[in-house]
């Protein structure tokens, strides 16, 4: 697994239950802008873990359930996020913004000298994880 892959799951981990957050957001904080699709890769391979990654709490910029199919049903995803407490309406997240989970506001932000010196660009808040 590569080492981004590692950075994203660390961030997909600390979402909480209830909340969700976008492939864009992540992929801002891990100093992959643009690199939405990455996350959603990451996402995908996440099934495959034996380590649990709370992959269905990530959607698109828009709240919609994008990576339904990528579950064991197309069902799935919305089930895990109403058992959460959120209200799904054709595939899209009612009430969004409420719901949306920052990283680059909830954990300790990227510092300009980390991207700069290669570093990983994303930094747990202390006693996270």
């Amino acid at each position: 697994m590569n080492e981004r892959y590692n950075h994203i799951y660390d961030i997909v981990r600390q979402i909480p239950p209830g909340r969700v957050t976008t492939y864009g957001a992540i992929a801002a904080c891990v100093g992959t802008t643009g690199g939405a699709r990455l996350v959603g890769w990451a996402m995908n391979a996440s099934h495959h873990l034996p380590a649990y990654i709370p992959a269905h709490r990530v959607v698109n910029r828009n709240g919609l359930l994008t990576g339904k199919h990528h579950f064991g049903t197309p069902d799935t995803m919305r089930e895990l996020l109403e058992s959460e407490g959120l209200t799904i309406v054709d595939d899209q997240i009612t009430g969004f913004a409420k719901r949306f989970w920052d990283p680059a506001k909830e954990l300790n932000p990227p510092w300009p000298g980390e991207r700069e010196a290669g570093g990983p660009g994303h930094t747990l808040k202390e006693g996270a994880g």
